[in-house]
C-alpha cells in the first residue's frame, strides 16, 4: 500500500445552510473552498474554533446533513478513489460504519437511551459483518475491554445513563472500530476522557493504525492532543482553511495570526486571594456516599448494590474553587449531583446554611437559586423545543416572577454576552449551535440567577482553546466581582491548576488526597494522583 496515496481528498468543498427569516429562506455559507487530504494510514487533525466549520467538514463527507438544509455548492469528496457525493444513499449506508467509522462529539446524544450499549454496538456487527447475535455480543465485551472500559462484562449491558460521560465516550469508540474500518473520524474523541484515558486512547489508535492501515481524521480543540498524536494539521476558520502543514513545522513557525492566537490560549491562572479560614462556608458535605443497583438483578433476584461514592467530606470557603479530579466512573459527576439532590444518597449537605438533605420539595425548589450547575453534556442538558432566550430565562420565570418580560429579556441578554454569546441568538435553537457555544448557553443559564454556588461540571471540555481561556477568565472575573463559589469538575489538570483554590483526587468512588492546587500537582503524595500529573504533563508547569 503507498501510505502517501489520499485515501480521502476533499477539494474546493463550498457548502451553505438554509436559514428561515421571516422576509423568507435565505443562505448562509459554512464553507468556504475548503481542501485537505487524509492519506492511507495518516493522522490529520482538523483544528479551529467552535462554529469553524470543523464538525460540518466531517458530516459532509459521511453525507450526514440535512438535504432540506445543507446545500452544496460545489467541491468533491474523493474517498477511496470514488467521489462519494455521487454515490446512492444505498451505497454510503455501506460505506458508513464499514469502510469510515464515526466518533461523534456528544455520546449521550448519539446513542440510542433505550437499548444497552452492548446491543448497540453488536448491531455494527450484525449488519456489516453478518454476525451472529451471540458472537456480535463476545465481540462487543472484547471492544469495551480495549477502550478500557472495567468489567465490560457486566457494562455491556448497561444502558447509556448507567455510564459515566467518559465512559459513553470509550462506547463510542468502540462501536466505530468494531468493523475495523479503513478511515477513523475522530470528532472530538477525548473530550469527556481524563488524561491518563486519553492517553491509552492515543495509544489504541496508533496499535490499530499498525495493524491495519487505519487512516485518522480527529476534530479536536486541543492542541497538546495533536502535538502527540497527529502527522499533519489543518487549521480552519469561518468555514476556510487558513494553514495547512506537518503538525511540528506550524506549530513551530505559525504563518497566520489565527494559529498564534489558538497556540497561545492556554489557561493562565490568575485565582483571586484564597479566602481565610475563617471566611463563611458556602457548602459543606460530610460522609456524603451513593449506592445504586446493579444490572444483574430480575424477577426472583436483588440486584446487587454498587457503592459509587463513600465518606466524602469537605468544606467550601465563600470565593473559594474545589477542583475534583479522577479518572472517569471515579465519582466525580455523582458527588456533585449528590451534593445538589439531583441523584439520591447519604450524608449531610449544607448550602448557604441551609441543610439541603432537610428541604421539603417547595423549600428545595425555592434554595436552587442559590446553586447552580452546568451539565457536562450540553446537547443533552439543552431542550430541542426551546428558543435560547427560554432556555436561559426560565430560571428567571421561577425564581423572578417579578420581572417584566423586557427585564427578563435584558438579564438574559446580559448573561449571554457575558459567556460571549450575543442578542442575535435569543431566537435559534440548540441545534443551530456547535458543541463549544451550547456549553456557552449552559453557562449562561447557570449565571443569569447569580448563585452563590456554581457546580461545573467539565465546564470548558466542549470548548476550543481560544474560547476556553475566555471562558475560565470569566469565571474568575464573575467570582473575583461577585464572591462566588465553585465546584470545579474536570479531567483537565491545566484548568484545575488555572482555576482551583485546592483539590480533591477521587478514585472509584473515594478521595485519595486533597490539598492546596499548586502543591498538590507538584508534589502529589499518592502514586494514582503522580499518573494523573504524569499524563497531562502539568508537573513541570507548576514547578
Amino acid at each position: 500500500m503507498n501510505i502517501h496515496a489520499p485515501l480521502l481528498s476533499v477539494k474546493n468543498l463550498h457548502l451553505s445552510f438554509a436559514v428561515p427569516s421571516v422576509a423568507g429562506a435565505s443562505e448562509r455559507e459554512v464553507l468556504r473552498g475548503v481542501s485537505f487530504d487524509v492519506p492511507a494510514g495518516g493522522r490529520v487533525a482538523l483544528v479551529g474554533e467552535s462554529g469553524s466549520g470543523k464538525s460540518v467538514t466531517a458530516l459532509a463527507v459521511l453525507r450526514l446533513l440535512d438535504p432540506q438544509l445543507a446545500r452544496l455548492h460545489r467541491g468533491e469528496v474523493m474517498f477511496n478513489g470514488q467521489n462519494v457525493l455521487d454515490l446512492s444513499e444505498a451505497k454510503m449506508r455501506a460505506i458508513r460504519g464499514r469502510e469510515i467509522g464515526m466518533i461523534f462529539q456528544e455520546p449521550m446524544s448519539a446513542l440510542n437511551p433505550l437499548h444497552s450499549v452492548g446491543k448497540q454496538i453488536a448491531e455494527t456487527l450484525i449488519v456489516h459483518e453478518g454476525m451472529s447475535k451471540v458472537t456480535a455480543r463476545v465481540r462487543a465485551i472484547e471492544l469495551l475491554e480495549r477502550t478500557g472500559i472495567r468489567e465490560p462484562q457486566r457494562q455491556v449491558d448497561a444502558l447509556p445513563h448507567q455510564l459515566s460521560g467518559g465512559q459513553r465516550q470509550r462506547v463510542m469508540i468502540a462501536m466505530a472500530l468494531a468493523c475495523r474500518p479503513r478511515l477513523l473520524i475522530a470528532d472530538e474523541p477525548t473530550t469527556a476522557l481524563d488524561v491518563t484515558v486519553q492517553a491509552q486512547i492515543l495509544e489504541l489508535l496508533a496499535d490499530l493504525q499498525r495493524e491495519m492501515g487505519l487512516a485518522v481524521l480527529m476534530i479536536t480543540h486541543d492542541l497538546p492532543l495533536v502535538r502527540r498524536f497527529a502527522e499533519q494539521v489543518v487549521v480552519m476558520r469561518h468555514g476556510e482553511v487558513v494553514e495547512s502543514g506537518a503538525v511540528g513545522a506550524v506549530f513551530a513557525h505559525p504563518e497566520h495570526a489565527y494559529t498564534r492566537l489558538l497556540l497561545d490560549s492556554a489557561p493562565v491562572r490568575d485565582v483571586v486571594a484564597a479566602p481565610s479560614d475563617n471566611a463563611p462556608a458556602v457548602l459543606t458535605a460530610k460522609s456524603v456516599g451513593c449506592v445504586r443497583a446493579g444490572q444483574d438483578g430480575g424477577w426472583f433476584k436483588r440486584a446487587t448494590p454498587i457503592v459509587t461514592l463513600q465518606n466524602v467530606d469537605l468544606n467550601l470557603r465563600a470565593g473559594e474553587t474545589l477542583g475534583v479530579v479522577g479518572e472517569s466512573g471515579s465519582g466525580k459527576t455523582t458527588l456533585a449531583h449528590v451534593l445538589l439532590r439531583l441523584t439520591p444518597g447519604m450524608g449531610a449537605v449544607t448550602i448557604a446554611g441551609q441543610d439541603w438533605q432537610a428541604l421539603e420539595t417547595k423549600e428545595l425548589r425555592k434554595a436552587r437559586r442559590m446553586a447552580q450547575i452546568v451539565f457536562q453534556d450540553p446537547f443533552a442538558s439543552l431542550s430541542p423545543r426551546m428558543s435560547i432566550a427560554a432556555i436561559v430565562g426560565e430560571g428567571l420565570q421561577v425564581h423572578e416572577p417579578e420581572l417584566s418580560a423586557e427585564a427578563r429579556q435584558a438579564r438574559v441578554v446580559e448573561a449571554l454576552e457575558e459567556v460571549g454569546l450575543n442578542a442575535d441568538m435569543l431566537w435559534r435553537y440548540p441545534h443551530e449551535f456547535s458543541g463549544g457555544q451550547r456549553q456557552r448557553i449552559a453557562i449562561a443559564r447557570a449565571l443569569v440567577l447569580r448563585p452563590r454556588l456554581i457546580v461545573l461540571d467539565e465546564p470548558t471540555s466542549a470548548l476550543d482553546v481560544s474560547v476556553q481561556k475566555q471562558v475560565l477568565s470569566l469565571l474568575q472575573d464573575l467570582q473575583r466581582k461577585h464572591g462566588l463559589s465553585y465546584v470545579l469538575i474536570s479531567h483537565d489538570l491545566r484548568v484545575i491548576r488555572a482555576m482551583a483554590h485546592r483539590v480533591m483526587v477521587l478514585r472509584e468512588g473515594q478521595v485519595v488526597e486533597q490539598g492546596e492546587t499548586l502543591a498538590l500537582l507538584q508534589h502529589p503524595r499518592e502514586d494514582y494522583t503522580l499518573s494523573l500529573v504524569t499524563a497531562a504533563g502539568v508537573q513541570d508547569e507548576v514547578a
